[in-house]
Protein backbone atom coordinates (compact mmCIF):
# COMPACT_ATOMS: atom_id res chain seq x y z
CA UNK A 1 0.00 0.00 0.00
CA UNK A 2 1.37 3.40 -1.04
CA UNK A 3 -0.09 6.85 -0.28
CA UNK A 4 -0.32 9.32 -3.14
CA UNK A 5 -2.03 12.49 -4.37
CA UNK A 6 -4.98 12.47 -6.77
CA UNK A 7 -7.59 14.83 -8.18
CA UNK A 8 -10.70 13.08 -6.85
CA UNK A 9 -14.31 13.79 -7.81
CA UNK A 10 -17.26 13.30 -5.45
CA UNK A 11 -21.02 13.56 -5.92
CA UNK A 12 -23.26 12.88 -2.94
CA UNK A 13 -25.86 14.48 -0.72
CA UNK A 14 -23.60 17.49 -0.29
CA UNK A 15 -23.39 17.97 -4.06
CA UNK A 16 -20.40 18.02 -6.38
CA UNK A 17 -16.89 18.58 -5.10
CA UNK A 18 -13.47 17.83 -6.50
CA UNK A 19 -9.88 18.54 -5.57
CA UNK A 20 -6.51 17.14 -4.59
CA UNK A 21 -6.70 14.42 -1.94
CA UNK A 22 -4.35 11.87 -0.43
CA UNK A 23 -5.38 8.25 -0.89
CA UNK A 24 -3.66 4.87 -1.05
CA UNK A 25 -3.17 2.38 -3.83
CA UNK A 26 -5.38 -0.21 -2.11
CA UNK A 27 -8.30 2.17 -2.66
CA UNK A 28 -7.90 2.32 -6.44
CA UNK A 29 -10.32 0.68 -8.85
CA UNK A 30 -9.51 -2.98 -9.62
CA UNK A 31 -7.16 -3.92 -12.43
CA UNK A 32 -4.18 -6.12 -13.15
CA UNK A 33 -1.62 -3.37 -13.86
CA UNK A 34 -0.51 -0.81 -11.27
CA UNK A 35 1.08 2.20 -12.98
CA UNK A 36 3.10 5.11 -11.65
CA UNK A 37 1.61 7.91 -13.71
CA UNK A 38 3.90 10.38 -15.46
CA UNK A 39 1.62 12.39 -17.75
CA UNK A 40 -2.05 12.95 -18.48
CA UNK A 41 -3.94 15.56 -20.50
CA UNK A 42 -7.05 17.72 -20.36
CA UNK A 43 -9.97 16.87 -22.63
CA UNK A 44 -13.42 18.43 -22.79
CA UNK A 45 -14.83 15.43 -20.92
CA UNK A 46 -12.30 16.02 -18.14
CA UNK A 47 -13.49 19.59 -17.76
CA UNK A 48 -17.13 18.49 -17.65
CA UNK A 49 -16.35 15.80 -15.07
CA UNK A 50 -14.13 17.99 -12.92
CA UNK A 51 -16.64 20.83 -12.68
CA UNK A 52 -19.73 18.65 -12.43
CA UNK A 53 -21.23 20.40 -15.48
CA UNK A 54 -21.57 17.13 -17.36
CA UNK A 55 -22.55 13.66 -16.21
CA UNK A 56 -19.38 11.79 -17.17
CA UNK A 57 -18.75 9.64 -14.09
CA UNK A 58 -21.09 6.71 -13.65
CA UNK A 59 -19.96 5.98 -10.10
CA UNK A 60 -18.44 8.09 -7.33
CA UNK A 61 -15.92 8.90 -6.07
CA UNK A 62 -13.35 8.51 -8.84
CA UNK A 63 -10.10 10.14 -9.84
CA UNK A 64 -10.43 12.33 -12.91
CA UNK A 65 -8.49 12.04 -16.17
CA UNK A 66 -9.47 9.92 -19.17
CA UNK A 67 -5.85 9.63 -20.37
CA UNK A 68 -2.67 8.42 -18.66
CA UNK A 69 0.86 7.25 -19.46
CA UNK A 70 3.55 6.01 -17.10
CA UNK A 71 5.59 3.08 -15.83
CA UNK A 72 4.36 -0.27 -14.53
CA UNK A 73 4.99 -0.77 -10.82
CA UNK A 74 3.38 -4.19 -10.48
CA UNK A 75 1.34 -6.50 -12.69
CA UNK A 76 -0.49 -9.78 -12.25
CA UNK A 77 -0.71 -10.11 -16.05
CA UNK A 78 2.40 -11.61 -17.67
CA UNK A 79 2.07 -9.28 -20.65
CA UNK A 80 3.33 -6.40 -18.49
CA UNK A 81 6.38 -6.25 -16.25
CA UNK A 82 7.73 -3.77 -13.75
CA UNK A 83 9.33 -0.84 -15.55
CA UNK A 84 7.35 -1.23 -18.78
CA UNK A 85 6.08 2.03 -20.24
CA UNK A 86 2.34 1.94 -20.93
CA UNK A 87 -0.60 4.17 -21.80
CA UNK A 88 -4.37 4.13 -21.68
CA UNK A 89 -6.99 6.41 -23.20
CA UNK A 90 -10.72 6.25 -22.57
CA UNK A 91 -11.58 2.64 -21.72
CA UNK A 92 -13.71 3.64 -18.72
CA UNK A 93 -11.11 5.90 -17.08
CA UNK A 94 -12.85 8.62 -15.06
CA UNK A 95 -16.20 7.03 -15.94
CA UNK A 96 -16.29 3.68 -14.17
CA UNK A 97 -12.61 3.44 -13.13
CA UNK A 98 -10.17 5.76 -11.41
CA UNK A 99 -8.52 7.91 -14.05
CA UNK A 100 -5.11 9.37 -14.77
CA UNK A 101 -5.19 12.41 -12.46
CA UNK A 102 -3.34 10.60 -9.71
CA UNK A 103 0.25 9.65 -9.02
CA UNK A 104 -0.84 6.02 -9.34
CA UNK A 105 -3.53 4.35 -11.43
CA UNK A 106 -4.62 0.72 -11.64
CA UNK A 107 -5.52 -0.39 -15.15
CA UNK A 108 -7.26 -3.47 -16.54
CA UNK A 109 -4.71 -5.35 -18.64
CA UNK A 110 -7.25 -5.60 -21.46
CA UNK A 111 -7.09 -1.83 -21.97
CA UNK A 112 -3.41 -1.23 -21.14
CA UNK A 113 -1.37 -0.42 -24.26
CA UNK A 114 2.38 -0.95 -24.37
CA UNK A 115 3.98 2.38 -25.24
CA UNK A 116 5.34 2.19 -28.81
CA UNK A 117 9.12 2.50 -28.93
CA UNK A 118 8.95 5.62 -31.09
CA UNK A 119 6.84 7.57 -28.57
CA UNK A 120 7.67 9.00 -25.16
CA UNK A 121 5.03 9.04 -22.43
CA UNK A 122 4.86 12.82 -22.85
CA UNK A 123 4.28 12.56 -26.61
CA UNK A 124 1.64 9.89 -26.05
CA UNK A 125 -0.31 12.25 -23.82
CA UNK A 126 -0.06 15.18 -26.20
CA UNK A 127 -1.72 12.81 -28.64
CA UNK A 128 -4.04 11.31 -26.01
CA UNK A 129 -7.74 10.81 -26.65
CA UNK A 130 -7.80 13.78 -29.02
CA UNK A 131 -5.16 12.43 -31.38
CA UNK A 132 -6.44 8.88 -31.00
CA UNK A 133 -9.89 10.10 -32.07
CA UNK A 134 -8.52 11.89 -35.14
CA UNK A 135 -6.45 8.86 -36.15
CA UNK A 136 -9.38 6.51 -35.58
CA UNK A 137 -11.41 8.73 -37.91
CA UNK A 138 -8.72 8.52 -40.58
CA UNK A 139 -8.50 4.75 -40.18
CA UNK A 140 -12.24 4.30 -40.61
CA UNK A 141 -12.32 6.70 -43.54
CA UNK A 142 -9.48 4.96 -45.38
CA UNK A 143 -11.08 1.58 -44.71
CA UNK A 144 -14.14 3.03 -46.46
CA UNK A 145 -12.08 4.03 -49.52
CA UNK A 146 -11.26 7.64 -48.63
CA UNK A 147 -8.29 8.86 -50.67
CA UNK A 148 -6.65 12.26 -51.22
CA UNK A 149 -7.84 12.16 -54.83
CA UNK A 150 -11.46 12.66 -53.68
CA UNK A 151 -10.64 16.20 -52.62
CA UNK A 152 -9.80 18.21 -49.49
CA UNK A 153 -10.80 17.17 -45.99
CA UNK A 154 -12.67 19.84 -44.02
CA UNK A 155 -11.93 19.78 -40.29
CA UNK A 156 -14.31 21.72 -38.06
CA UNK A 157 -13.41 22.90 -34.56
CA UNK A 158 -9.89 23.24 -35.90
CA UNK A 159 -8.36 24.99 -32.89
CA UNK A 160 -9.37 22.26 -30.43
CA UNK A 161 -7.28 19.21 -29.62
CA UNK A 162 -8.97 16.85 -32.08
CA UNK A 163 -8.98 19.56 -34.73
CA UNK A 164 -5.29 20.44 -34.44
CA UNK A 165 -4.10 16.86 -34.26
CA UNK A 166 -6.46 16.01 -37.11
CA UNK A 167 -4.86 18.72 -39.26
CA UNK A 168 -1.40 17.36 -38.46
CA UNK A 169 -2.32 13.70 -38.99
CA UNK A 170 -4.42 14.10 -42.15
CA UNK A 171 -1.98 16.48 -43.84
CA UNK A 172 0.92 14.17 -42.96
CA UNK A 173 -1.01 11.32 -44.60
CA UNK A 174 -1.18 13.26 -47.86
CA UNK A 175 -4.57 14.99 -47.61
CA UNK A 176 -5.25 18.63 -48.38
CA UNK A 177 -6.83 20.01 -45.21
CA UNK A 178 -9.26 22.92 -44.94
CA UNK A 179 -9.41 24.13 -41.32
CA UNK A 180 -12.75 25.55 -40.16
CA UNK A 181 -12.58 27.77 -37.08
CA UNK A 182 -14.20 30.79 -35.48
CA UNK A 183 -10.77 32.09 -34.45
CA UNK A 184 -9.25 33.78 -37.50
CA UNK A 185 -6.41 35.14 -35.36
CA UNK A 186 -5.16 31.54 -35.16
CA UNK A 187 -5.09 30.88 -38.91
CA UNK A 188 -1.33 31.33 -39.27
CA UNK A 189 -0.85 28.76 -36.50
CA UNK A 190 -3.16 26.29 -38.26
CA UNK A 191 -1.33 26.73 -41.54
CA UNK A 192 1.92 26.08 -39.70
CA UNK A 193 0.73 22.62 -38.61
CA UNK A 194 -0.54 21.56 -42.02
CA UNK A 195 -3.74 23.35 -43.04
CA UNK A 196 -3.77 24.42 -46.69
CA UNK A 197 -6.82 26.68 -46.35
CA UNK A 198 -8.45 28.27 -43.32
CA UNK A 199 -12.10 29.34 -43.26
CA UNK A 200 -13.82 31.48 -40.64
CA UNK A 201 -16.85 29.48 -39.55
CA UNK A 202 -18.83 32.73 -39.29
CA UNK A 203 -18.27 33.20 -43.03
CA UNK A 204 -19.47 29.76 -44.08
CA UNK A 205 -22.12 30.04 -46.76
CA UNK A 206 -24.38 27.05 -47.31
CA UNK A 207 -27.39 27.29 -49.59
CA UNK A 208 -29.59 25.03 -47.50
CA UNK A 209 -30.34 22.97 -50.59
CA UNK A 210 -30.30 19.15 -50.33
CA UNK A 211 -27.30 19.05 -52.69
CA UNK A 212 -24.47 21.48 -53.40
CA UNK A 213 -21.39 21.36 -55.59
CA UNK A 214 -18.97 18.73 -54.31
CA UNK A 215 -16.28 20.93 -52.75
CA UNK A 216 -14.85 18.47 -50.20
CA UNK A 217 -13.61 14.94 -50.37
CA UNK A 218 -14.55 14.32 -46.75
CA UNK A 219 -15.15 15.81 -43.32
CA UNK A 220 -13.86 15.42 -39.76
CA UNK A 221 -16.56 17.10 -37.69
CA UNK A 222 -16.30 18.19 -34.06
CA UNK A 223 -19.30 20.52 -34.12
CA UNK A 224 -22.52 18.83 -35.22
CA UNK A 225 -25.76 20.76 -35.70
CA UNK A 226 -26.12 23.22 -38.58
CA UNK A 227 -22.41 23.05 -39.43
CA UNK A 228 -22.52 19.32 -40.06
CA UNK A 229 -25.81 19.63 -41.94
CA UNK A 230 -24.26 22.31 -44.14
CA UNK A 231 -21.20 20.26 -45.08
CA UNK A 232 -22.94 16.97 -45.91
CA UNK A 233 -24.44 18.16 -49.24
CA UNK A 234 -20.98 19.45 -50.31
CA UNK A 235 -19.09 16.15 -49.94
CA UNK A 236 -17.88 14.41 -53.09
CA UNK A 237 -19.28 11.06 -54.29
CA UNK A 238 -18.29 8.23 -51.94
CA UNK A 239 -16.58 10.60 -49.52
CA UNK A 240 -16.91 10.17 -45.76
CA UNK A 241 -18.02 12.39 -42.91
CA UNK A 242 -16.41 11.22 -39.66
CA UNK A 243 -18.42 12.53 -36.70
CA UNK A 244 -16.74 12.84 -33.31
CA UNK A 245 -18.13 15.91 -31.52
CA UNK A 246 -21.10 18.12 -30.75
CA UNK A 247 -19.55 21.43 -29.71
CA UNK A 248 -22.26 23.25 -31.67
CA UNK A 249 -25.27 21.01 -31.18
CA UNK A 250 -26.22 17.31 -30.96
CA UNK A 251 -29.13 17.94 -33.32
CA UNK A 252 -28.93 17.16 -37.02
CA UNK A 253 -31.50 18.30 -39.58
CA UNK A 254 -30.67 17.06 -43.06
CA UNK A 255 -31.96 14.98 -45.97
CA UNK A 256 -31.00 11.58 -47.30
CA UNK A 257 -29.95 13.07 -50.64
CA UNK A 258 -26.14 13.10 -50.13
CA UNK A 259 -26.29 9.48 -49.01
CA UNK A 260 -28.50 8.00 -51.73
CA UNK A 261 -27.32 10.14 -54.68
CA UNK A 262 -23.60 10.54 -53.97
CA UNK A 263 -23.03 7.57 -51.70
CA UNK A 264 -21.68 9.75 -48.88
CA UNK A 265 -21.06 7.78 -45.69
CA UNK A 266 -21.39 9.05 -42.13
CA UNK A 267 -18.96 7.31 -39.78
CA UNK A 268 -19.48 7.58 -36.05
CA UNK A 269 -16.20 7.87 -34.13
CA UNK A 270 -16.61 6.59 -30.56
CA UNK A 271 -13.06 6.43 -29.27
CA UNK A 272 -13.61 5.50 -25.61
CA UNK A 273 -14.81 1.95 -26.23
CA UNK A 274 -12.73 1.11 -29.29
CA UNK A 275 -12.13 -2.63 -29.70
CA UNK A 276 -8.65 -3.73 -28.59
CA UNK A 277 -7.44 -4.86 -32.01
CA UNK A 278 -8.50 -1.55 -33.56
CA UNK A 279 -6.96 0.37 -30.64
CA UNK A 280 -3.63 -1.37 -31.19
CA UNK A 281 -3.76 -0.62 -34.92
CA UNK A 282 -4.43 3.08 -34.31
CA UNK A 283 -1.47 3.38 -31.91
CA UNK A 284 0.71 1.50 -34.37
CA UNK A 285 -0.13 4.10 -37.02
CA UNK A 286 0.26 7.00 -34.57
CA UNK A 287 3.77 5.86 -33.73
CA UNK A 288 4.79 5.44 -37.36
CA UNK A 289 3.41 6.87 -40.59
CA UNK A 290 0.68 8.91 -38.86
CA UNK A 291 2.81 10.29 -36.03
CA UNK A 292 1.98 14.02 -35.73
CA UNK A 293 4.91 16.18 -36.78
CA UNK A 294 4.11 19.20 -34.61
CA UNK A 295 3.45 17.78 -31.15
CA UNK A 296 5.48 20.38 -29.28
CA UNK A 297 3.66 23.15 -31.13
CA UNK A 298 0.21 21.66 -30.54
CA UNK A 299 0.96 21.30 -26.81
CA UNK A 300 0.20 24.90 -25.86
CA UNK A 301 0.05 24.50 -22.08
CA UNK A 302 1.50 22.29 -19.37
CA UNK A 303 0.23 22.26 -15.77
CA UNK A 304 1.05 20.37 -12.60
CA UNK A 305 -1.50 17.98 -11.11
CA UNK A 306 -2.47 20.44 -8.37
CA UNK A 307 -3.29 23.10 -10.98
CA UNK A 308 -5.41 21.00 -13.30
CA UNK A 309 -8.76 22.38 -12.10
CA UNK A 310 -7.67 25.86 -13.13
CA UNK A 311 -7.92 25.09 -16.85
CA UNK A 312 -11.42 23.61 -16.85
CA UNK A 313 -13.36 26.87 -16.96
CA UNK A 314 -11.66 28.30 -20.04
CA UNK A 315 -12.09 25.01 -21.87
CA UNK A 316 -15.82 24.87 -21.19
CA UNK A 317 -16.20 28.50 -22.27
CA UNK A 318 -14.50 27.80 -25.61
CA UNK A 319 -11.33 29.64 -24.67
CA UNK A 320 -8.93 26.72 -24.84
CA UNK A 321 -6.41 26.40 -27.62
CA UNK A 322 -4.44 23.29 -28.49
CA UNK A 323 -3.53 20.56 -26.04
CA UNK A 324 -2.97 20.94 -22.31
CA UNK A 325 -0.64 18.43 -20.67
CA UNK A 326 -0.84 17.45 -17.01
CA UNK A 327 2.49 16.70 -15.36
CA UNK A 328 1.86 13.98 -12.80
CA UNK A 329 5.34 12.83 -11.81
CA UNK A 330 7.25 15.31 -9.66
Amino acid sequence: MTSFRAFRIHQDGAGHRAGIETMDTDSLSPGEVLVRAEWSSVNYKDALAGTGKGKILRTYPLNGGIDVAGSVVASSDPAFREGDKVLATGSGLSETLDGGYGEYVRLPAAWTVALPATLTTREAMIIGTAGFTAALALLRMTENRQTPSLGPIAITGATGGVGMLGIDIFSGAGYEVHAISGKPDRFDFLRGIGATTCVDRHQLAFSGKPMESARYGGLLDNVGGATLAGFLPAIAPYGNAAICGLAGSPALETTVMPFIIRGVSVLGIASAGTARDVRDEVWKRLSSEWKPRHLDTICTKEVALEDVAGVFGAMLEGGSFGRTLVRIAS
